[in-house]
């Protein structure tokens, strides 16, 4: 495979690179950074003391001329235009920003009838197999038992609640047979009132290093349950990552999730 990796200078950017680096069916194609960048020219590999013989560069057609995948973990404004010029040269890819907006996601949705896309809130395969986990249990606890989402990321980021926490949200909704924007509680503060028994609650932390907590929390009375999951550091990600650019390879077009690359076909 030839992988390209947009967000190249950033921490998860230098983590794709460097699992593409190790993947022994992927060779490093492009490593893409935003225009005026300090290190527009350095090779992508001089983070890790490694010579790749790849420049990062603003160069979007370029790179996406000679690669068959583009792995971007960067942001909403940047992803749609890498998204732009992917369909122009026919390139897959694999998206694991988030914080997109309905236009955002309708646009996506479009560009996957004319390349193949897999946009996943997480490419940590245990994460999504912890979603499987949260979906047995919401549809076992949906009477009397109260449920609440609490995510921690690092202090750099942007969006809230995370994308992550927002497709746990979408999968209890989804097994309790609602919908997510008519029972979610973001946020609480002052006199509030007692709790709805249909809501689906959030809470987000945000400090340090923290990679990605994700804990659900179904309340009972005299028991509670929790489901956590906790990411140590970025490599479950980058591993993912790669394991969805496979998945691709063998497809011209269409919108997938993580689910589709696990579920036994």
């Amino acid at each position: 495979m030839r992988i390209a990796v947009a967000g190249a200078t950033g921490r998860m950017g230098r983590m794709l690179i460097e699992a593409v680096l190790g993947a022994g069916d992927a060779t490093l194609a492009g490593a893409l950074s935003k225009s005026g960048g300090a290190a527009l020219g350095r090779d992508a590999g001089a983070f890790a003391g490694k010579a790749t013989g790849i420049a990062i560069t603003d160069d979007i057609d370029t790179v996406l001329a000679s690669c068959d995948v583009l792995l971007d973990f960067t942001r909403p404004q940047g992803t749609l235009a890498y998204l732009s010029a992917a369909q122009r040269h026919k390139v897959k890819m694999v998206i694991g920003t988030t914080g997109f907006d309905a236009a955002g996601l309708d646009v996506i949705r479009e560009a996957a009838k004319n390349t193949a896309i897999v946009l996943a809130s997480s490419t940590s395969v245990s994460l999504n197999v912890t979603l499987g986990l949260i979906e047995l249990a919401a549809r076992n606890f949906s009477q009397g038992y109260d449920i609440e989402v609490v995510e921690a990321h690092h202090r750099h980021k942007v969006d809230a609640p995370s994308g992550t926490a927002l497709t746990i949200g979408e999968t209890i909704a989804n097994a309790l047979g609602r919908k997510l924007s008519e029972c979610a509680v973001y946020a609480r503060e002052g006199v509030t009132g007692p709790r709805a028994s249909s809501s689906i609650g959030f809470s987000a932390i945000r400090g340090g290093d923290i990679v990605g907590e994700h804990t659900v929390l179904f309340i009972g009375d005299g028991e509670r349950i929790e489901i956590r999951h906790e990411t140590l550091n970025r490599w479950p990600y980058a591993n993912g990552a790669l394991r969805a650019a496979r998945f691709l390879m063998g497809r011209d077009a269409g919108l997938f999730d993580m689910h589709d690359i696990l579920r036994p076909v």
